[in-house]
């Protein structure tokens, strides 16, 4: 892939906010998608995320009140994702969760897991002071989940698949009822952001962005 053609990718790519209802996104090309996901960055690998596939469309009428960036997109994109961000209880250095991350995923021996957790720990306590707040962590392992959250958008890009990222809408009221609807313990996890895909309805302007010398400083 040329330079030119990676440019030509993150140009197509836009806030889709209405999507052609009668196209849908093959199984093969959505899973790639999420593979994106699954493969994204985050700080000490420890994954802070849960990506949820909305089929269900007596959840996506429920949401649709409490939900006004959207409208249109919840209601013609041919996949819709919510993705949830972990919570202080599992993102301790301490906690089930974080054992597991290092010795059943990372699969590191116990002596270098142990210095991984107390380097986390540092990290926890002092270097960002993750534990003056429960909102502290939540918004830390929210920011990551907007990595994933870019690498999903940008391979749709690739795939000529459209996306829109989506924060219109009360935090609260919607993970309190995604939570009921869903079925996820709130002390874990909490509404991080929402993205949907599918294919442009309109076609769109050409990008208004500033230009590299207004935003980018060589010191």
């Amino acid at each position: 892939m040329e330079k030119k053609d990676i440019l030509e990718f993150l140009n197509f790519r836009h806030a889709c906010k209405i999507f052609d209802s009668n196209k849908s996104i093959s199984k093969d090309d959505f899973n790639t998608i999420l593979e994106a996901a699954r493969v994204s960055p985050s700080s000490f690998g420890f994954e802070p995320w849960r990506f949820i596939v909305l089929e269900s469309n007596s959840i996506k009428e429920k949401l649709l009140p409490v939900v006004w960036g959207a409208q249109n997109t919840l209601t013609t994109a041919s996949h819709f994702v919510i993705i949830l961000a972990r919570k202080k209880p599992s993102l301790l250095y301490n906690s089930d969760y974080i054992t597991h991350m290092l010795y059943d995923i990372h699969n590191i021996p116990k002596e270098k897991a142990e210095l991984r957790r107390q380097k986390y720990k540092q990290f926890q306590e002092s270097d960002f002071k993750l534990l003056e707040s429960s909102r502290a962590i939540y918004d830390w392992a929210s920011k990551q989940t907007y990595i994933a959250l870019a690498n999903m958008m940008s391979v749709a890009a690739i795939l000529k698949i459209d996306s829109c990222a989506i924060e219109g809408f009360n935090l609260e009221e919607c993970d309190n009822l995604l939570s009921k609807e869903i079925g996820y313990s709130q002390d874990e996890f909490k509404l991080s952001v929402m993205v949907a895909f599918g294919y442009r309805l309109n076609e769109q302007p050409k990008k208004s962005r500033q230009p590299l010398s207004d935003i980018v400083e060589y010191v």
